[in-house]
């Protein structure tokens, strides 16, 4: 079991080596952890650090941020310029550490054993000038969740290409609604303006054969037929096989539909599964998960790759604890406890190979299918300009699937505007 219900992390070696390097504090600290949270993460952080803050003394306080990863980055940009010596470690999105290194403590020495335990791409993502500015504690990459129950019901199997999934998500639609369930729809996904939709909208753009928006050599690409075919595709779904509302959703508005049973298909992180499964849940049991479709037949799917790390703040005044704290979440019974409470993907290579996390969660062994399909958000080659070059890429996509202008046009314009943005190169 975790060590969250009997307490087995505190004699590990790998937990006696993080408390080790954290000393013995003569006065315990309060540290103020601020994360962004979906599902059950809010009331789980307490179990989660508990085994932590009795072994040290230290207490922790989590400090919520929105849910959307467009809301927290600008706080985040807020406090860390004005230097707020208040919050001592940050929640950070795996595109986020380029843009906010210089505020964070290069914690390459005091993670020089566990960083080898990680998946390389994953430290390589949170290392920016030589410098590890954050540990990794899980990692994402989204999956197309389907009800197994209705596919068998109705004969269909589960689609391979976009063209096929909102064929058979029209046509159990319809069917169902034929029977008296006028809530169902065959698909729902993240469509509000934020960083979510830049998420899904470059799922469909690669699977089509698209490119990636910027190519990691920092060519700008996004203006293209293959680009243009899939925002056409997708903004066929809004008001058919996809509620007009999904303009406004993110990904707890998507779970929503779903786990009340009113959704054939759901594009959604892994978080979602254990949540699908829980008691309360109208479709326990009813669903399981596959790749997400592919553009054109037998082509590539993409999954955006996702995950979240733990940052230390160099303003921060209880810098060794925070560390020790840093070190402890992103270490094997952390990284443990939230696979088994709250499905999240670890980053350490060995948890996939876990007995515990494959009687539980199952479904965690078998995301590495997933996980293989995914696809970088254009971070590093757009460096500090991310932000704003996903803010356009998220307001074309928003325009053409409301209505305003048409795929190519909206792309068209794009391509000027992050020209604009890059000028002489990006920096």
């Amino acid at each position: 079991m975790s060590f969250g219900v009997k307490g087995r992390a505190l004699r590990s070696a790998a937990f006696a080596a993080i408390l080790a390097a954290a000393g013995s504090p003569v006065l315990a600290d309060e540290l103020f952890y601020v994360s962004g949270a979906v599902g059950k993460a809010v009331e789980n952080f307490a179990t989660l650090v508990k085994p932590w803050e009795d072994a040290t003394g230290h207490k922790v306080t989590l400090v919520p941020m929105p849910a959307s990863t467009s809301d927290q980055f600008g706080q985040y940009r807020l406090w860390l310029a004005a230097g707020a010596a208040d919050i001592d470690l940050y929640q950070t999105d795996v595109i986020w550490a380029p843009q906010l290194a210089e505020h964070f403590v290069d914690l390459t020495e005091a993670a020089k054993d566990l960083a080898p335990t990680h998946f390389p791409s994953i430290i390589e993502s949170q290392t920016v000038d030589g410098k590890l500015v954050a540990l990794p504690i899980f990692t994402d990459a989204p999956a197309l969740y389907y009800r197994k129950d209705l596919l068998e019901k109705h004969g269909k199997s589960v689609p391979k290409t976009w063209a096929e999934l909102t064929a058979t998500a029209q046509a159990i639609q319809d069917a169902e609604r034929a029977e008296g369930k006028a809530d169902l729809w065959g698909f729902v996904w993240q469509g509000n303006a934020y960083e979510g939709l830049t998420c899904d909208a470059l799922e469909w753009v690669k699977s089509f054969g698209g490119g990636q928006i910027v190519e990691p050599d920092g060519s700008i690409s996004i203006n293209n037929e293959n680009a243009v075919a899939a925002l056409e595709t997708a903004k066929g779904w809004v008001g058919t096989i996809s509620p007009g509302g999904v303009l406004a959703y993110q990904e707890e508005e998507a779970r929503g539909v779903w786990q009340t049973g009113n959704a054939v298909f759901m594009r959604n992180w892994p978080y979602a599964y254990g949540l699908g499964n829980s008691d309360d849940s109208a479709v326990k049991g009813l669903f399981d998960v596959a790749p997400l479709p592919s553009g054109t037949e037998g082509g590539p799917s993409a999954a955006t790759l996702g995950g979240w790390n733990v940052a230390v703040s160099k303003y921060s005044t209880k810098q060794e604890a925070a560390i020790s704290l840093a070190l402890y979440l992103a270490g094997p019974e952390a990284q443990k406890a939230r696979a088994l409470s709250e499905s999240n993907l670890p980053t350490i290579v060995a948890l996939y190979d876990d007995a515990d996390i494959a009687a539980q969660q199952p479904i965690i062994p078998r995301w590495k299918e997933v996980f293989l399909q995914a696809v970088p958000r254009p971070s590093a080659p757009t460096k500090g300009k991310y932000n704003e070059v996903s803010a356009k890429f998220w307001s074309a996509v928003h325009n053409t699937l409301s209505g305003n202008g048409t795929a190519a046009e909206n792309l068209e314009l794009l391509e000027v505007e992050l020209s604009d943005i890059k000028g002489d190169g990006w920096k």
